[in-house]
């Protein structure tokens, strides 16, 4: 038998396993559960063959997502839970985290706010676990860019400009016991040795917000030892 003209023959392409509805020309098309090929598990609805609706999807390294979708991807509200212990809950975009979400890391720290083709972008809250300090203000692509951000610890608080993760700018330090430190902050310009990372340094103006007496505790020095 010849085979010329094989090559136009179409293989018929291995979807996995699937039972559930189908529409009148034999595609997915309403509730169903499929195994896909990489053992992959969807248990949810279809449209014209697409995964288009809500469903839950487990991939087979432990992650699992339990949301929308539109035309085989994440998109509308969902849950996504990480193979590392975190999870992420919000917006979709094409399979990317986009909008309003909340991502809870599994080292317990949380970041509350606005994203963008899976990195943090807008207003947001990022809330360290083990301090319980937190960073009020905008971000773009990941990183922390404001002119009016906050950063709140324990005895003190930063309240001015951030750049690149950093204050950057003017701003001000406010500390609880009634002592405001003002200045302009900055990167050291220095060689960069072995991607050693840069440390910012300051050159402020204290202003200290209450009367002092000889017997109170100098409060230039506590300031320097809380830095």
């Amino acid at each position: 038998m010849s085979d010329t003209g094989s090559e136009n023959l179409e293989e018929p392409i291995y979807l996995g396993e699937y039972h559930g509805d189908r529409n009148d020309v034999g595609e997915r098309h309403g509730v169903g559960k499929a195994v896909l090929p990489n053992g992959d598990t969807y248990h949810g609805v279809y449209e014209n063959g697409k995964r288009s609706g809500t469903g839950t999807y487990l991939f087979k390294n432990g992650a699992c997502y339990i949301g929308e979708y539109h035309m085989n991807k994440k998109h509308g509200q969902g849950i996504l839970y990480y193979p590392d212990g975190s999870k992420y809950e919000g917006g979709w975009v094409n399979d990317q985290r986009q909008g309003h979400g909340v991502y809870t890391y599994n080292n317990g720290d949380t970041y509350d706010g606005e994203w963008l083709q899976n990195q943090r972008y807008g207003h947001g809250v990022y809330t360290y676990h083990e301090t319980g300090s937190r960073y009020v203000g905008t971000w773009m692509f990941g990183k922390i860019e404001s002119p009016a951000g906050e950063f709140v610890h324990l005895n003190h608080k930063y309240q001015g400009n951030f750049n690149n993760n950093n204050p950057s700018g003017p701003g001000r330090y406010v500390f609880d016991i009634a002592c405001e430190q003002h200045g302009e902050f900055g990167q050291i310009d220095q060689e960069r040795v072995h991607d050693e990372e840069e440390d910012p340094v300051t050159a402020v103006h204290l202003k200290c917000l209450v009367k002092r007496s000889p017997s109170q505790v100098n409060i230039t020095s506590m300031l320097l030892q809380l830095l």
